[in-house]
């Protein structure tokens, strides 16, 4: 027994030994590790300005229209959810908790909403509705939103126990039961 107890007391001495603390100014300035030198200042050649062409303009000497994209036009779903505001049912928040299936861009995965303030998940979801962490209840709009609080997409009662409306970047969504 005391075999054991001199072991343990020699391995916490020579542990607590390892930990003795060092600094440079234990040591002679001999042993100091060395600064490197300053850089030099380069010298910096002048700086070139001009005007750049107007990517609207069509085809003109400097500009290739082919290398712009065209300009992007207002999703179609934009009018879906007004058509769906104008014809929503009534939302209880109360009715909304539960287990869902959700379907969007032609997968489904389920998501299941409380009460609580960050009281919503999703489980199989893929892309924007992975980070799925609240929701909350505003006239006939449900509003799902990301764990910062940002709305990641809005959704109208369509049915008795359905809901469709679009995400953030326009693909269209639904929840079912």
């Amino acid at each position: 027994m005391q075999l054991k107890f001199a072991a343990a007391t020699l391995g916490v001495a020579l542990a607590l030994a390892g930990c003795q603390r060092t600094t440079y100014s234990d040591l002679g300035p001999a042993s100091r590790p060395s600064q490197p030198a300053p850089l030099a200042a380069q010298p910096v050649s002048g700086v070139q300005s001009s005007a750049l062409p107007d990517p609207t303009a069509s085809a003109s000497a400097n500009v290739n229209s082919a290398q712009f994209p065209t300009a992007p036009t207002a999703p179609a779903t934009a009018t879906g959810n007004d058509q769906m505001a104008a014809t929503a049912l009534d939302v209880k928040k109360e009715s909304m908790v539960g287990n869902w299936k959700v379907s969007n861009a032609g997968a489904s995965c389920d998501m299941f909403l409380t009460l609580t303030n960050l009281g919503g998940g999703s489980r199989g979801c893929a892309g924007v509705l992975t980070s799925m962490g609240s929701w909350e209840v505003s006239g006939k709009q449900v509003a799902l939103k990301d764990r910062s609080g940002n709305v990641i997409g809005n959704l109208y009662k369509t049915a008795d126990s359905r809901f469709d409306g679009t995400l953030t970047g326009g693909q269209p969504v639904s929840l079912s039961r």
